[in-house]
């Protein structure tokens, strides 16, 4: 009988949906009694607790949904290495107002300059902020939507991404079918949803991927007309890394073979 009453409140805190109250309402408890914490305040840090602990796993579904090929923050990029890019912008950006205003962001620079890394930081940065993220590559992008009735479902979806991002747009040339069907997915998104785009083409190449001056023209107008342009030209940040390792495996060598 002594039982009943925890069981009865796991049973409720269960149906309520709140683990955190379940896991932690004992342990808090008796460390507020130890403290002389008063009942409203005890409620207060079991009340937080679950929050947070909600949102943490708020941010989780959402990374998952966003099928990031790897998860990177902006801490983790190093900003001294590419001196063109705007420090200060990418921060701001980061905040994620942007998406809210429906706004672009174009980073263009040639390859191994962390374009990819600064989309998934800002990715990551607005699923952190509980907002729908979607990231696609340009040719998985079209192979996806490669007929009428595909593009419709993928249009759907995509319509729930609050951001969407598509990365490496130039690396592979699109058929004349894969030209208007980016186009087309470019189109819908305008004025309704975010989007960033990395390239390694400047813009006046944009017509060599997409074939036709016309259709670039059109798409250049609707993504830069609300856009925040990010120039990353600079040395290859994997290509420095790679000088780097080998320098040191040089200079390894040679220490070992003077021992």
């Amino acid at each position: 009988m002594t039982d009943t009453p925890q069981v009865l409140l796991a049973h409720h805190l269960k149906a309520l949906k709140l683990p955190t109250f379940l896991r932690e309402y004992d342990k808090l408890a008796r460390q507020c009694a130890a403290e002389g914490t008063d009942y409203p305040r005890y409620l207060l840090r079991l009340a937080e607790l679950e929050l947070i602990e909600r949102e943490r796993r708020m941010v989780e579904r959402r990374i998952k949904a966003a099928k990031f090929p790897t998860v990177k923050s902006l801490d983790s990029f190093d900003f001294a290495a590419l001196p063109s890019l705007n420090k200060a912008l990418v921060l701001e950006l980061a905040r994620s107002e942007y998406v809210e205003r429906r706004e672009n962001i174009i980073a263009v620079g040639n390859s191994g300059t962390g374009k990819s890394h600064v989309a998934l930081g800002l990715g990551l940065a607005a699923c952190q902020k509980g907002l729908p993220v979607g990231f696609t590559t340009a040719a998985a992008l079209v192979h996806e939507a490669r007929d009428e009735k595909r593009l419709l479902r993928l249009q759907r979806q995509l319509a729930g991404h609050k951001l969407l991002i598509v990365d490496e747009l130039g690396y592979v040339p699109l058929s004349q079918t894969g030209a208007e069907l980016l186009f087309e997915v470019f189109s819908q998104r305008y004025e309704r949803g975010a989007t960033i785009v990395t390239s390694n083409l400047p813009f006046d190449e944009w017509t060599a991927v997409f074939g036709s001056e016309r259709l670039t023209g059109a798409l250049l107008d609707r993504l830069t007309h609300h856009v925040h342009i990010l120039e990353m030209n600079g040395e290859s940040y994997r290509l420095a890394q790679s000088k780097r390792r080998s320098r040191r495996t040089d200079t390894q060598l040679i220490q070992t073979t003077a021992t």
